[in-house]
């Protein structure tokens, strides 16, 4: 009889590593490194914190005084975000 495996996954290690932001993403996030997994949240909570997402189609963010030098452009939408972000994490 086999024993059963675990399901747990191990976290990506690239994923776990601190990044240090950008100085236009440290005016939103901190300027502390943290891990790409914290960076989405954080950008996340400020989104939702400020009510940037477009009440018209939730998929889209509008871009505030803090977040248009990090999108460069007025609008983005939730898949653009992750791209953009990296840009700016060292």
């Amino acid at each position: 009889m086999a024993t059963p495996q675990k399901s747990g996954r191990k976290p990506n290690a690239a994923f776990m590593k601190p990044l240090t932001p950008s100085a236009t993403l440290a005016a939103i996030i901190g300027p502390e490194a943290v891990p790409r997994t914290e960076v989405t949240k954080k950008i996340w909570n400020y989104i939702k914190q400020h009510n940037l997402q477009d009440p018209a189609n939730r998929r889209n963010i509008n871009a505030d005084v803090r977040l248009r030098p990090l999108f460069g452009k007025e609008q983005v939408s939730m898949f653009e975000l992750t791209k953009l972000v990296s840009a700016h994490l060292k």
